[in-house]
C-alpha cells in the first residue's frame, strides 16, 4: 500500500521485502554503514525490524504501524530505523534474534530490536500491535517510553547493552567439550524425540508443529544402524500424518502447479496449516519422503515427493533455472479487493466446492476431504477461517469408497477429477505473492532433492532439473573470486555468501555427482569446501562461523548449534566433510570433520537432539562408512542395472564414486565395494550385488 509520495532509501534495495516497505512513511534505511554512521552522527538508537515478505505478521505489524504517519513520526525523529530481509542477512537476525530469545523466553518474526549507535542491543521483542493488545505492549506507548529513556538515562541502557553484548559474544562459540562426542549421543536424541513424540497425530511436541526434516532424517539412520525400526516408524507415521493433513496442498496437478507443503500447522493434528510456502521446507521435505519411499516401498511416500517436485518446477522455478524463495500466507479473496486474508488461496465454503463438483464428486470428495457446511476449522483463535473449508484427508480411500459405495479405483478417479476441477477454479482467484530472490543456500537444498529424486524415482528429468540448476548457480552465484554469493534478484547477485550457503550448495554438488557420475561436480564441491574452510573455519576451536569475518557491520559472529526449520552450516558440513573423506579418502576431511564435532560436543552432551543432521554425520565417523565405485561404460546396460541396485535402498553408510578412467572400456561394468579395513570382490551383476551389499551393509527396512 502507498502510505507516502515519495519513497524513501528501500526503493533501491532488490529484497522484495524491503521493497514492500519502500513507501512507508518510516524513513527506513537497509543495514549498512549508512545507517551506523547517522546513528553515530544524530547519537539516536537504531531500531531494527527484521522479517520476509512472507510472513504474515510482519504484514500485520506494517499495516498497523509502519504504514501510520504518526508511528513514523516517532520513529523518524527518536530513532534511526533500518529494515533487514532476514533471509538476505541470517547472520543479523541470528544475533538479534539470540539477544531476544535470551531476554523474552521466545523468538519470532517480525523482529523488532533497539541497538545503541554502536549496534548493541538494548531493548528487543517480536510483533508489538498498536495499543495495548495480545498480552503485549502497544508500540507507540513502547517507542515513547524507549525515546524516553534514550535521553533521560542513556547511561544505564548502555550499560545494559554492553553487559548484553558481553553475554552474546560469549554465546558466538559453544562452551569446550569433554572430548569427542560418541555414540551415546545418538542414543540420547533417539530418547529424548521418542518422549516427545505424539503417537495420535505424529511430530514431536505440542502445537504449534513444524516438519524439521532433520529429525526424520536422523531417525531413519537411527533405525538403519541400530535396527531399531520402532525409531524410523516415528518419522514414518509423522509423514504418513503431515500427507494427510492441510499443512499438505491436496490440489497438486503433474504439470499444472499446486501442491507441496505449507510452513507449519498452527494445531496437533497438522489441519490449520500457517499458509506460506517456503523453498527450504519442500527441498527437505521432498528428500525426507524419499527415504521413506526408500524404506518401506510404500508409494504414498514417492507420490508425495513427485507432488512436492511438482510444486517446486511447476510454481517456483525462475526461466534461468534457479528456484524462487517463497510464496505468501495471505492473498485477496477475490480480484475485486486488495484487502488480503490468510489462507484466502487455499480455503472453501461449502458451497463454491458443490457449485464445481458434479454430485457422485460432492459425495466422495466431501467424505475424504472432511468438508462441513459451516466450515471444519475448530481451532481459529483469530477468526480468520470462519465458514472455510480447509483440505484435510481425514478417511482412507477404503473407507470413502465404502462410504460412497463404489470401487477403490472409482473413489480414485473421482477424487482426482474433483481435485482437477478445484485447482482450475483456485487458478482464477489472485495468487499470494512470491519472493523472487534466489537462495544460494536454499537452491543448494533443492539441488541435494532433485539429484536424490532423480535416483529414487528413476526420473531422468529431475536429473536434468538439478544440471540446469547446477549451472545457474555456478554462474550466476559465484564471484570472480570462486566465492559464493547469497542471492540472485532482478538480474543481480549480490551479499557475501554465507556458511550455509556453501554448506548446502556443497551437499548438493555431491548428491549430483552421485546422481550424474560427472567428476566436475566432485570437484566444485571440494574448491567450495576449501573456501568454506578459509573464510569461516575456526583454526583453533572448530566450528565454522555463520559470516565470514570480512564484514565490518556484523559485531559479533556466531556459530550456529541448532538444526531447525533448517539444518545448521555446521551439522550439514561435517556430514559433507565424512563424505569427502569417504570418497577422496583424503584424511584431512577427517581431520576437520571430529574437529568440528569436538567443538560441539557440549551441546551435543546437554541435549544431542538439537543437532540431529549432525548426528547423521557422526554415524559415518564412528560407525564403518564405505565407498562404492562404479566401473565401466555409463550407457551399458548392465551399468545402469548395478547403478539401480544402489539407487533404490536407502544406504545411509554407502559414498558412491566413479571411476572415469573406465568409461570407454569394453568389459564387464562392475562395482567394488571398500570400507571397514577391506575391499570386496568387483559384483558385475545386479543380484551379486543386491547380495554383497545385503551381507555387508546394516540390512534394514519398514
Amino acid at each position: 500500500m502507498t502510505c507516502n509520495k515519495q519513497p524513501n532509501e528501500l526503493i533501491h534495495e532488490q529484497s522484495p521485502y524491503l521493497r514492500q516497505h519502500a513507501w512507508n512513511p518510516v524513513l527506513w534505511l537497509p543495514w549498512g554503514e549508512k545507517a551506523i554512521e547517522k546513528a553515530n552522527r544524530e547519537q539516536k538508537p537504531i531500531f531494527l525490524s527484521s522479517g520476509y515478505s512472507t510472513c504474515h505478521w510482519c504484514h500485520v505489524m506494517e499495516k498497523e504501524c509502519f504504514e501510520n504517519p504518526s508511528v513514523a513520526e516517532i520513529l523518524n525523529s527518536c530513532f534511526v530505523p533500518v529494515k533487514v530481509d532476514r533471509e538476505e542477512r541470517p547472520d543479523i537476525d541470528r544475533l538479534y534474534m539470540t539477544y531476544v530469545q535470551a531476554t523474552t523466553g521466545s523468538g519470532g518474526w517480525p523482529m523488532s530490536v533497539w541497538l545503541t549507535p554502536d549496534l548493541k542491543p538494548f531493548y528487543g521483542g517480536g510483533y508489538f500491535p498498536p495499543e495495548d493488545r495480545y498480552g503485549r505492549p502497544g508500540f507507540v506507548s513502547l517507542l515513547h517510553a524507549l525515546c524516553r529513556a534514550w535521553k533521560e538515562d542513556r547511561k544505564q541502557l548502555i550499560y545494559v547493552a554492553d553487559s548484553m553484548m558481553d553475554q552474546l559474544a560469549g554465546f558466538s562459540t559453544p562452551a569446550p567439550g569433554k572430548g569427542k562426542p560418541d555414540t551415546t549421543a545418538l542414543d540420547r536424541a533417539a530418547s529424548l524425540l521418542t518422549g516427545q513424540f505424539d503417537p495420535v497425530y505424529g511430530g514431536f511436541g505440542p502445537a504449534p508443529k513444524f516438519p524439521r526434516p532433520s529429525v526424520l532424517s536422523f531417525l531413519f539412520r537411527y533405525g538403519y544402524y541400530t535396527g531399531k525400526d520402532e525409531i524410523a516408524s516415528l518419522g514414518l507415521f509423522t509423514l504418513r500424518k503431515m500427507a494427510e493433513g492441510g499443512i499438505h496442498d491436496h490440489l497438486g496437478a503433474e504439470g499444472t502447479g499446486g501442491g507441496g507443503f505449507c510452513r507449519y500447522s498452527t494445531d496437533a493434528r497438522w489441519h490449520i496449516p500457517h499458509f506460506e510456502k517456503m523453498l527450504y521446507d519442500n527441498a527437505q521435505l521432498a528428500i525426507a519422503y524419499l527415504e521413506a519411499y526408500q524404506l518401506t516401498s510404500d508409494r504414498l511416500f514417492a507420490e508425495t515427493a513427485q507432488d512436492i517436485f511438482n510444486y517446486l518446477l511447476c510454481d517456483m522455478l525462475s526461466p534461468g533455472g534457479g528456484f524462487f524463495s517463497a510464496e505468501d500466507a495471505d492473498s485477496a479473496p477475490e480480484r475485486a479487493t486488495d484487502e488480503k486474508k490468510e489462507g484466502a488461496f487455499y480455503t472453501w465454503t461449502s458451497d463454491e466446492i458443490d457449485n464445481i463438483l458434479d454430485p457422485d464428486e460432492q459425495r466422495v470428495f466431501r467424505f475424504h476431504y472432511h468438508i462441513e457446511t459451516n466450515g471444519n476449522v475448530i481451532e481459529d483463535p483469530h477468526g480468520e477461517f470462519g465458514g472455510k473449508n480447509i483440505l484435510f484427508a481425514r478417511e482412507t480411500i477404503t473407507e470413502t469408497a465404502h462410504h460412497a459405495f463404489v470401487s477403490e479405483q472409482q473413489c480414485r478417479t473421482l477424487l482426482e477429477s474433483s481435485k482437477q476441477k478445484l485447482l482450475a477454479q483456485r487458478l482464477k482467484r489472485p495468487r499470494p505473492a512470491r519472493d523472487e530472490k534466489i537462495i544460494t543456500g536454499w537452491n543448494g537444498l533443492v539441488l541435494s532433492a532433485l539429484a536424490r529424486g532423480s535416483r529414487v524415482l528413476e526420473d531422468h528429468r529431475l536429473l536434468e532439473h538439478a544440471e540446469t540448476t547446477a549451472a545457474f548457480m555456478l554462474e550466476h552465484l559465484v564471484t570472480p573470486e570462486g566465492e559464493l554469493y547469497r542471492r540472485h534478484c532482478n538480474g543481480q547477485s549480490a551479499i557475501p555468501g554465507k556458511a550455509d550457503d556453501y554448506a548446502f550448495m556443497i551437499r548438493g554438488l555431491l548428491d549430483l555427482y552421485e546422481a550424474s557420475l560427472e567428476r566436475d561436480y566432485l570437484a566444485e564441491a571440494i574448491r567450495l569446501q576449501e573456501s568454506m574452510d578459509r573464510l569461516f573455519l575456526d583454526m583453533e576451536h572448530g566450528g565454522y562461523y555463520n559470516a565470514p569475518s570480512t564484514d565490518a557491520s556484523l559485531p559479533v559472529r556466531m556459530k550456529d548449534d541448532f538444526d531447525g526449520a533448517e539444518p545448521s552450516a555446521n551439522s550439514v558440513a561435517v556430514e559433507n566433510l565424512a563424505r569427502l573423506w569417504t570418497i577422496t579418502e583424503d584424511e584431512q576431511w577427517h581431520q576437520k570433520a571430529e574437529h568440528t564435532l569436538a567443538c560441539f560436543s557440549s551441546v551435543l552432551d546437554e541435549d544431542s537432539s538439537r543437532l540431529p543432521h549432525m548426528l547423521n554425520g557422526l554415524f559415518l565417523l564412528r560407525f564403518p562408512a564405505y565407498r562404492l565405485q562404479l566401473r565401466g561404460n555409463r550407457n551399458d546396460d548392465r551399468f545402469g542395472q548395478l547403478k539401480r541396485v544402489v539407487d533404490r535402498r536407502l544406504l545411509a553408510d554407502v559414498s558412491l564414486d566413479y571411476d572415469e578412467k573406465t568409461g570407454t572400456a569394453s568389459g564387464p561394468a562392475e562395482a567394488i565395494l571398500c570400507g571397514n579395513g577391506l575391499c570386496h570382490p568387483p559384483a558385475t551383476g545386479p543380484d551379486e550385488l543386491e547380495n554383497l551389499l545385503s551381507a555387508t551393509l546394516k540390512a534394514y527396512s519398514c
